[in-house]
């Protein structure tokens, strides 16, 4: 009777086992599937993610999803990057998960500009 028990959980841990190890290759497939490998390197321009800023000012509906460009400084392993931070986000570390990052393409320059856009002047009316 006992040996038989045995042989019944013998079979059951083997089973609990295998179902464990097939779930754990299926979601490192779909996980590798889906994450490639961050390709950033020292001196590229990035746009950083602001969901986790509480210091940019303004109604946060408005606030742009991504802050920059700012330039890497290093490279600090393989998912962490240190940026050279500049205006109002001077005060934050300037350390970053490349998650939280995206390169900075040239279609980016109309929203991302270094320079200040103009101001349009509303005292003059455009009929002369």
């Amino acid at each position: 009777m006992a040996s038989s028990l045995k042989i019944i959980l013998d079979k059951v841990k083997n089973y609990a086992k295998q179902s464990i190890n097939d779930a754990f290759y299926y979601a490192k497939q779909k996980w590798d599937k889906s994450q490639k490998v961050p390709d950033f390197k020292v001196g590229d321009l990035v746009l950083v993610l602001t969901l986790n800023f509480n210091n940019i000012k303004g109604p946060k509906k408005l606030k742009y999803s991504y802050v920059g460009p700012f330039v890497i400084v290093a490279l600090l392993g393989t998912n962490t990057v240190q940026v050279e931070l500049s205006g109002e986000l001077e005060n934050k570390h300037p350390t970053f998960p490349v998650s939280l990052m995206k390169t900075y393409q040239t279609a980016d320059k109309e929203f991302f500009s270094f320079e200040e856009p103009n101001s349009f002047d509303c005292t003059t009316s455009g009929t002369e």
